[in-house]
């Protein structure tokens, strides 16, 4: 009982003191939000960026995003999606958009993003910005804040977005092959995948919270169900029950079949997440793995037992 009574009181100190570095961070958050337009990002970014140059960009980018999601809630998570790949790769350079040519593979056919969706709506909207200044309004601007309207749209945060990117002309599959985090990532080589970016592990943990919406590919999981180790097992780290499951959907061979991320609010951006994470019902190993690191299983926990509680304000300074 002692022992209990200590480990209790030691996991509330935690949580404080997790509160208090998420307070802090919160009031550098705010500090960023107060820049002014104008003032240049060390990116060489601006807020404001078009407001001479094309003033309804922002505000067409937003209604074209509003129009889409009203049809289909379900197109949130693949231009969230859509961004994260694009920024891994060359950072957020529009590069995931171009075309394979006949001496070049690009980015947009490599495995990874093999299941991409959404440059349906980002072809829509540039249409719609060219209308008003054509040539000026960049397809990699128009990826991030499509990111950020559409995640807003289905009640995730908003975040500012400084503007100004240049659209990239190179574009290599076997680039997004070697740095997109891979679903079947160790907490290890995640922890690499995003550290190159020169993202922390607390960002690869909250980013990793993106995956409240949107589905994931039966063949993306199917060793994970029926062969883990090469001998017709499952993998210990998955819920029996949820594994079960899952088997009831994703048959062997089953390439069609997608499965919600975060069953039951997949198109609702909240912090369910990680509620799934930690009952072991995570769907990738790279969600699983968020339990194998003692600062993103920490995160975990206090997300889960506190109803997100910083996960929006902190998603949002992440992004």
């Amino acid at each position: 009982m002692a022992i209990q009574k200590l480990l209790s009181l030691l996991f509330s100190q935690l949580v404080l003191f997790l509160l208090f570095l998420d307070l802090t961070n919160s009031q550098g958050l705010q500090v960023g939000v107060q820049v002014g337009i104008g003032l240049t990002t060390p990116q060489g970014l601006q807020l404001g960026f078009y407001r001479q140059t094309c003033p309804n960009a922002e505000s067409t980018i937003h209604d074209m995003v509003q129009q889409f999601i009203s049809s289909d809630r379900t197109l949130a998570a693949p231009l969230l999606r859509l961004h994260f790949h694009d920024c891994f790769v060359r950072g957020c350079d529009g590069s995931v958009l171009l075309n394979s040519t006949s001496t070049n593979q690009a980015e947009k056919d490599a495995v990874p993003n093999q299941t991409l969706r959404g440059f349906n709506v980002i072809d829509a909207i540039k249409s719609a910005v060219e209308k008003e200044c054509p040539g000026v309004v960049s397809c990699a601007d128009i990826v991030a804040l499509a990111a950020r309207d559409s995640v807003a749209m289905v009640g995730g945060p908003s975040w500012v977005v400084a503007t100004g990117r240049r659209d990239g002309t190179v574009s290599r599959a076997s680039e997004a092959l070697a740095q997109i985090p891979s679903p079947f990532a160790n907490i290890n080589q995640l922890k690499q995948n995003f550290s190159a970016k020169g993202l922390s592990v607390k960002d690869l943990v909250v980013l990793s919270g993106a995956h409240t919406i949107g589905i994931g590919h039966c063949f993306v999981i199917i060793n994970r169900l029926y062969n883990f180790t090469g001998k017709g097992d499952t993998d210990p780290s998955l819920d029996p029950a949820y594994a079960a499951q899952l088997k009831t959907i994703c048959k062997p061979g089953d390439n069609t079949t997608v499965v919600e991320m975060d069953p039951g609010s997949s198109t609702l951006f909240d912090a369910d997440y990680y509620n799934v994470v930690a009952t072991r019902r995570g769907l990738f190993q790279s969600d699983a793995a968020l339990l194998n690191d003692i600062q993103t299983r920490v995160y975990v926990t206090l997300q889960s037992s506190t109803n997100g509680i910083t996960f929006a304000q902190d998603f949002a300074q992440s992004m």
